[in-house]
């Protein structure tokens, strides 16, 4: 087993590689890896099997599904690579010209970020996404995946790596870290010198972990707590289709809603309706409903606890409260969302406005679901994770957010 030191040393000298890449070349490489996952794909199946062995009766049916590759999503992260490839090059822009009084021309250029460490759970699909838009970005990346998905990403990495030397780009630029204990997590959180961007995708313990003991840059991906308010004036049918899509079309990733406000005045209509569409109507995973005082004189469900719309469920579970207006909307979700996506259901241009202006998270929508919170969505091809934070990058994480700039300067002899 090489240790993460080794892999750290190798993606450092890969790195350098990594920048002299032509994007035909770097284009033609990820062509190669999207080929590679197809050609691999049995073998890659197989080693998702032995995962989901091992992971039966210690991880949630919902984490279950995470966790379980078909051919027909190897198929789509292969897509997911071609489409990286098809986008324009992030590098070698000019951000920013000025020339200066004295003659010298100063330019802010895109460039590559150097070595990207990611630290992920049990997605496997994450491991070609990252190592796709890292390639793509002209970088390096290291990828720490957990241990309930190992043999998963390192079918997956083995592919890949035979994409990369097919095309003449050295297979260290792609790297899974093989030790899967909470040591190797720590080395790359401490690697200064070797590590250019830390990025935790998971859990609030994994990115909490992250942030509060990383001495190299850390980008902080955010759970996501997500919010439909339903306003007065809504309309009733499309506010039942958002919110069903956005709870149960897959409640185990980030940008599915954990919460849904009504406003008072049709909480009385609209309730009941609700529940039919995701209790009573629905004979597979009927949602669990956590009921506000309000709500519950309403409807029959779950009463709600202390910390009830403080959490992220990743399950069929969605927490309801009633709201006097878009004012008192927007200031639980000021006070419980995680700054991930927040959506408002209404016909009212004033009441979508005032909610746009004043909710203060990545992504905020108007009549559409939360679940388009997501790179492929928004033509990114893919994402690294989506960034809650506001430094540097905020929402989806896409090949431009990747990368960093420097300055370059032309002159003619100046001195000063």
């Amino acid at each position: 087993m090489r240790t993460t030191k080794e892999i750290l040393s190798e993606a450092k000298l890969a790195k350098i590689l990594m920048s002299a890449a032509t994007d035909d070349k770097i284009n033609t490489a990820l062509g190669a890896m999207a080929d590679a996952l197809i050609e691999n794909t049995d073998a890659i199946l197989a080693a998702n099997e032995v995962d989901l062995r091992l992971a039966e009766g210690r991880i949630s049916p919902v984490m279950i599904d995470r966790l379980r590759l078909t051919k027909e999503r190897i198929c789509g992260m292969a897509d997911g690579i071609r489409e990286i490839a098809a986008l324009p090059s992030p590098l070698g822009k000019v951000l920013k010209r000025v020339e200066r009084p004295n003659g010298l021309v100063i330019e802010r250029v895109s460039v590559p970020m150097g070595v990207i460490a990611i630290i992920y759970e049990s997605r496997p699909n994450v491991t070609s996404d990252a190592a796709a838009l890292a390639i793509k970005s002209g970088s390096a990346c290291i990828l720490r995946g957990g241990k309930e998905a190992y043999n998963s990403s390192r079918a997956i990495v083995d592919a890949i790596e035979e994409g990369l030397t097919a095309a003449g780009l050295p297979k260290t630029a792609v790297q899974l870290v093989e030790d899967t204990t909470r040591e190797s997590a720590t080395e790359l959180m401490k690697a200064r010198g070797y590590v250019d961007l830390l990025i935790p995708r998971g859990g609030a313990g994994l990115i909490r972990a992250c942030v509060e003991n990383a001495i190299v840059p850390c980008l902080e991906t955010g759970t996501g707590i997500c919010h439909i308010y339903v306003d007065k004036a809504a309309n009733i049918e499309m506010a039942l289709d958002i919110i069903e899509n956005a709870k149960t079309s897959r409640p185990s990733v980030c940008n599915a809603a954990e919460v849904c406000l009504v406003h008072a005045d049709i909480a009385d209509k609209f309730l009941p309706l609700l529940k039919e569409r995701l209790v009573d109507g629905r004979k597979k995973n009927p949602v669990e409903l956590i009921l506000d005082v309000c709500a519950a004189k309403i409807i029959d469900g779950t009463p709600a606890e202390r910390d009830s719309f403080d959490t992220e469920f990743l399950d069929y579970k969605l927490a309801i409260g009633i709201v006097e207006d878009v004012t008192e909307a927007v200031m639980h979700i000021g006070q419980h969302s995680t700054a991930h996506s927040e959506a408002i259901i209404t016909e009212d241009e004033g009441a979508a406005e005032l909610f746009v202006k004043n909710v203060d998270s990545a992504a905020v929508y108007v009549n559409a679901s939360t679940r388009f919170t997501d790179g492929g969505e928004f033509g990114l091809g893919c994402e690294m994770g989506i960034s809650t934070q506001k430094m540097h990058a905020r929402g989806p994480l896409g090949i431009e957010e990747l990368t960093t700039y420097k300055y370059v300067i032309h002159g003619k002899g100046q001195v000063r």
